[in-house]
């Protein structure tokens, strides 16, 4: 059953606009990011590790834990975007359309929404990585009964909290601009954008909330990677290492960081609006 409702010249079509499309999408962009970009986000998850790069491993095995990442690429992807695509959309409706001086503020809600439903994907397969990553397991079988009889299956949602607090204002500086920069780029050819402009404001999006939000990237990864559990919390711990180690350690890892999300975002976005706009082709 296909439904459609309008607002304000918005067409809104239904099940397969809001469910196929960005679930194919999502997941081959998703895919084609984690894969391809791995070592770098190795490179940045050893940066800053508490042991330091060297001892983390360096430059040495950068495909470690490429198993666990790609486990939860496809799926996360998918699951994002659909849930992104249900929420701007029913937003729109309420708000009178995407042109709306509230358009900013539901791109920033969807997208945090969004964020904190595949978390409950992400988490699981990002604590088995990143430990993988910094050399605790060789591999991802290993991993996951080493975490699930240690720590039991609470063990795998480590980071949950630190993780969506640090999605949450990722998404609400990323999305909003990726979403601005598109609609301007669009009024001012005349046009909608292609996929490499698409893919073009999805990087500079991503570039600018991932520098902002690297201490809560480092507080992640130090609560993921931890040997043993700590009640510190993501306050204690962001606290912890900026008494002990400085400011400077919160924004370790952000060139590489930057770099990954910068040229992910590029891949990211460019594979999204590619399949969305093959895909809208096939399933109207």
């Amino acid at each position: 059953m296909e439904i459609k409702a309008e607002k304000n010249g918005d067409t809104i079509t239904g099940r397969n606009k809001l469910v196929l499309v960005p679930l194919i999408a999502g997941g081959a962009a998703g895919t084609a990011v984690d894969v391809a970009l791995f070592p770098i986000d190795t490179i940045k998850t050893r940066l800053q590790a508490k042991e330091g790069f060297l001892k983390a491993g360096g430059f040495r095995g950068v495909y470690n834990g490429l198993s666990a990442a790609a486990a939860g690429s496809a799926p996360g992807g998918a699951l994002f975007f659909v849930a992104y695509e249900q929420f701007k959309n029913r937003g729109q409706l309420l708000v009178g359309g995407p042109e709306g001086s509230a358009a900013p503020i539901v791109h920033m809600t969807s997208a945090s929404l969004a964020e904190t439903v595949v978390c409950l994907i992400r988490v699981p397969t990002e604590n088995v990585k990143q430990k993988m990553q910094t050399g605790q397991y060789s591999s991802f079988s290993e991993g996951v009964k080493h975490i699930f009889s240690s720590r039991g299956l609470f063990g795998f949602y480590t980071g949950y909290t630190t993780t969506v607090l640090r999605e949450v204002p990722f998404s609400f500086i990323q999305f909003p601009l990726y979403e601005g920069f598109k609609r301007k780029w669009s009024v001012a050819q005349g046009r909608q954008v292609d996929p490499w402009q698409g893919a073009c404001c999805g990087s500079l999006a991503g570039g600018i909330a991932g520098a902002l939000t690297t201490p809560l990237d480092v507080v992640k990864t130090r609560l993921m990677t931890s040997k043993v559990e700590t009640e510190a919390g993501m306050v204690g711990t962001l606290l912890k290492i900026y008494r002990e180690e400085g400011l400077k350690k919160l924004f370790s890892g952000i060139s590489a960081r930057v770099s990954f999300i910068c040229i992910g975002g590029f891949v990211f976005f460019g594979a999204y609006e590619s399949v969305s706009s093959y895909s809208s082709l096939v399933f109207t």
